[in-house]
């Protein structure tokens, strides 16, 4: 079957050559920022326009930091144009950084989930375009998770961080074109704002259906399997049961050495959640929680994109492990303040604190999906 044939925002040159020909263009982007010839933005701005900031963010700007580490200041080795970081002691763009230039750029891929930080990058980033009057051009890029399918609670002001600034659901289903507007919008920004659209993509379109070329996000969300489970396994990060960082299959393998997988995966199946399997499995993290150590667990598969719900099937797993084994589970403790990390990527501290149970929150849903396309409705790009 043919592929849908889809321009990205970079490759469409004609709509934003004059908002950057003749301008200190600062660049927000990492790996992602891919033309249909894998060229990165990087250097096809360097080459045509005149590029003099890079603004770095998570895994840096060329892709080749790990998760959570820090990201320095220096000069991209490619083109000399200095790197400064937006993921290390700040994470807002500075005066004096915005005051030497005339146009920011944004080119980023995202997964489609709240808990991806690129989102908050350019949030951080629009408040200061709109503070210090410097005009903002995204090229969008698709949604690889689709336009359609909305999962998840909407975020509690009381959790907001880095992983979730915003009242949004864990998956939102909007370009990142789209996502500013609903910022520009919940916010009141005062900003210049150039969206430089797709061409040819639809809601209903997966990443699997378009023609475009891939580079993953991050070294944890690989793939499209990755990303469709990272949006109910991502809560497991906030527990001391492995998602998967450390294995071929993060988000997609979870276990820790103390569960039975064959007991697991027969509790889940009684669930009969439409769309899922668990696959009993092993594996050992090579990284991460723990390391060298095999793991029993098990494998989530998705077996039907258009049933499945998997922020929910990942609930209903966290709640079935923290039942089976109440001596071994544990919520990981704040690292700084009061707030879990659990909290922050479900968005709420009822779970946690048993004031809502897993069937209370997955019914949560459906009010929130109402209450967030009350407000993203208006503002959509694409049918």
């Amino acid at each position: 079957m043919s592929k849908l044939h889809v321009l990205s925002g970079i490759d469409r040159q004609e709509l934003y050559h004059s908002s950057l020909n003749g301008k200190r263009i600062g660049l927000m982007t990492n790996q992602t920022g891919i033309d249909r010839s894998f060229r990165q933005s990087v250097d096809i701005l360097h080459k045509n326009y005149r590029l003099t900031s890079l603004l770095a963010v998570e895994h840096g700007v060329r892709g080749d930091v790990q998760a959570g580490e820090k990201v320095s200041n220096f000069l991209d080795p490619k083109t000399q144009v200095p790197v400064y970081s937006l993921y290390g002691d700040s994470k807002r763009p500075s005066e004096e950084i915005m005051r030497n230039l005339d146009v920011v750029v944004y080119d980023m891929q995202d997964v489609g989930a709240r808990f991806y930080t690129y989102l908050y990058s350019l949030s951080y980033l629009m408040e200061a375009c709109a503070k210090y009057n410097v005009p903002l051009v995204i090229f969008d890029r698709i949604n690889p998770l689709g336009g359609e399918k909305v999962e998840g609670i909407l975020l509690e002001n009381e959790v907001h961080s880095f992983v979730g600034e915003h009242p949004m659901p864990a998956r939102y289903g909007l370009t990142v074109g789209e996502y500013s507007l609903y910022i520009r919008k919940i916010l009141g920004l005062d900003i210049d704002l150039t969206i430089i659209p797709l061409d040819g993509w639809r809601r209903n379109i997966y990443l699997d259906e378009v023609d475009l070329p891939w580079v993953a996000p991050s070294p944890n969300c690989p793939t499209l399997n990755a990303m469709q489970c990272f949006v109910g396994t991502c809560i497991f990060e906030g527990t001391n049961v492995s998602e998967g960082r450390g294995t071929t299959l993060p988000f997609e393998n979870i276990g820790a050495p103390w569960i039975d997988s064959d007991e697991l995966s027969k509790r889940m199946k009684k669930f009969k959640l439409s769309g899922v399997h668990f696959r009993p499995c092993s594996f050992v993290p090579t990284f991460s929680k723990h390391q060298g150590k095999i793991c029993y667990g098990v494998q989530l598969h998705v077996t039907d994109r258009n049933t499945a719900n998997v922020f929910a099937a990942g609930l209903y797993l966290l709640d079935t492990i923290k039942s089976l084994y109440p001596d071994h589970f544990e919520f990981l403790k704040p690292t700084s303040g009061d707030i879990y990390f659990f909290d922050r990527l479900l968005g709420s501290t009822k779970y946690r604190e048993g004031l809502l149970n897993a069937d209370a929150i997955v019914q949560l849903q459906q009010k929130s999906k109402e209450e967030f396309e009350q407000i993203t409705d208006s503002i959509k790009l694409y049918q």
